[in-house]
């Protein structure tokens, strides 16, 4: 079935006090994924509330959730809802931002997913529902984000999403997954994932593939450490990273800093291979510690609104490996979504 035969004719707006029914007057589009870990507000369920002012679609490809958002965009909707996790969001904004590439419609976020990074950062709670979200769009509630886009040099193509990572966080997320499968989600899963990596780091030997890093080539766009001092020739350089990580979150899974305190903008770490002093210097990044020492020791944290990227290894980007090579990484353009 096209997903446009989801949308039913236009109707009259609905009538009546419930929070949906209110909220409804919002011309809005809902993606719901059925592959979520604990996807709730399924399109069967919201069919009773489809009008023209309601929209509902779950699309099951890339092409069809092209051709859902050209479909929404054509309708003039002026809320998106997102009914899933990060990867769902990550997908949903790549295909989004080639459909609007002017002035965009507010997000809302129904977190279902086995990650929801995003939610976190933005105060939304595991048990908001549909009806809580439409009733926040419907009283305004806003905050900004800008994802991360990486746009690859060779063909242009551009993804977008919240936390980039490359080196040991690409063999840490491949463990998350793993934690998965035993039943732990949301940060206990990144945490064991982290904690499992910096083990086999320390104890893995000199030799350890862990500890050897990734060669990647960077160089900032402007931007400054988390000190008094501009990116140099330790950071702008080609040689082995144990870690690399960028995100525009200001609040990450369970409770870790790993750029410092909170704040806007798009924020990097990258470490050096081999990590010198990790058994000491882990619990600084963890918990945001300002020490200087943590930058003469190889763990760098610059803001930069923009970065070249350069590596043969693949990276992650809210949960999805995709393969290297040389990439744009910067700060996208500003989205509004609704919170409680």
């Amino acid at each position: 079935m096209s997903p446009s035969a989801w949308i039913p004719d236009v109707l009259s707006d609905p009538v009546g006090v419930s929070p949906r029914e209110a909220a409804a007057k919002i011309r809005t589009g809902i993606i719901c994924n059925p592959k979520s870990h604990r996807n709730r507000s399924s399109v069967e369920a919201t069919k009773p509330f489809l009008s023209g002012t309601v929209l509902a679609v779950t699309p099951r490809t890339q092409a069809e959730l092209a051709e859902v958002l050209t479909d929404f965009a054509r309708h003039g909707i002026e809320l998106l809802v997102i009914d899933g996790g990060d990867g769902t969001i990550r997908d949903v904004m790549t295909a989004a931002a080639r459909v609007w590439t002017g002035a965009a419609p507010r997000v809302a976020i129904v977190p279902s997913g086995k990650t929801n990074a995003l939610a976190l950062d933005l105060g939304i709670p595991d048990s908001w529902t549909l009806d809580q979200a439409l009733t926040a769009a419907r009283d305004g509630n806003v905050k900004t984000r800008s994802p991360i886009e990486i746009v690859r040099k060779d063909n242009g193509t551009r993804l977008h999403g919240f936390l980039f990572g490359a080196g040991a966080f690409v063999q840490a997320t491949a463990l998350a997954q793993r934690t998965h499968r035993a039943g732990a989600f949301n940060g206990v899963a990144v945490g064991l994932a982290l904690c499992w990596a910096i083990l086999q780091t320390l104890f893995g030997g000199a030799n350890s593939a862990w500890r050897a890093g990734t060669r990647m080539r960077i160089r900032f766009q402007g931007g400054e450490t988390s000190g008094a001092h501009a990116p140099g020739a330790n950071t702008n350089s080609d040689r082995a990273r144990y870690i690399m990580l960028a995100s525009t979150l200001k609040r990450m899974p369970v409770g870790i800093r790993p750029f410092g305190v909170p704040r806007a903008g798009m924020k990097t770490l990258v470490v050096d291979a081999p990590p010198r002093w990790l058994a000491a210097a882990t619990p600084l990044i963890v918990t945001g510690s300002p020490a200087a020492w943590l930058d003469r020791a190889g763990y760098h944290r610059i803001d930069a609104p923009s970065l070249d990227l350069s590596m043969d290894s693949g990276f992650i980007l809210d949960g999805e490996i995709y393969p290297g090579g040389d990439l744009i990484v910067r700060e996208g353009k500003p989205l509004r979504f609704v919170v409680p």
